[in-house]
């Protein structure tokens, strides 16, 4: 059942990826195990949505950028989420990465980037749920818990958006909306759908592979609190 899993899910984020060139095979493959090059496939095409959603969210809340360092761009913004070696020490939000930065995004106080604030939480905590790695081997292991919880953190995350507000009444960040010929815009809720399965099948996969059973952990959408990657 795993190993149809494991292919399942090979096909799935190959499809991700079309439109760019295959990678040429290396030797450095010989080293992986089916569930490494799952995973390698899965890193990948979670930072696609990661760069998808942040460039969405600039563009729906074009101010926030103007609030960072002085001639920011969004590639620039990009290159700080994604780079590898991942950058994980950003001084405008005070050194916080991970679930640590998440609580910024809805803190009336902070007069910072809270799109820059969002997707360096949510992009540093799928990071650490591949225990900081950009890549596997075979002596790597994967931990299906820190997958799982970070999947439960993405729907608490995606509900705070769309409800907590600030005192006058605005939502901290927009996101999905009513375009102006009246048709609803759900295009946000779609990649937080793809990242919360690419994490759910993940953490499926490794604990089905590993005979390592996940515990199931409710995150109080209301509370600010997140579970621990």
């Amino acid at each position: 059942m795993t190993r149809l899993l494991v292919v399942a899910l090979l096909l799935i984020l190959q499809g991700c990826a079309t439109g760019e060139k295959a990678k040429p095979f290396q030797f450095k493959s010989l080293a992986k195990s089916d569930i490494d090059m799952v995973a390698d496939l899965h890193i990948h095409a979670v930072n696609e949505r990661v760069r998808e959603l942040t460039i969405k969210l600039y563009k729906r809340n074009p101010r926030e950028l103007k609030k960072g360092p002085p001639g920011i761009t969004v590639s620039r913004r990009l290159q700080l989420l994604l780079d590898s070696p991942r950058l994980i020490n950003h001084p405008e939000l005070g050194g916080k990465y991970g679930i640590d930065a998440i609580p910024l995004v809805f803190d009336p106080e902070f007069r910072g980037d809270r799109v820059f604030a969002l997707m360096v939480g949510i992009s540093g905590m799928l990071h650490a749920s591949y225990s900081y790695r950009d890549e596997f081997y075979l002596l790597n292991e994967i931990d299906q818990q820190k997958l799982f919880n970070s999947a439960r953190n993405l729907e608490a995350i995606d509900w705070r958006l769309n409800n907590r507000r600030q005192p006058d009444g605005r939502l901290f960040l927009l996101t999905n909306g009513i375009a102006a010929n009246g048709v609803p815009n759900y295009s946000f809720e779609r990649i937080f759908a793809q990242l919360i399965g690419y994490q759910d099948m993940m953490a499926r996969i490794v604990s089905d592979k590993t005979n390592r059973a996940i515990k199931s952990v409710v995150v109080g959408f209301a509370s600010t609190t997140l579970l621990p990657i």
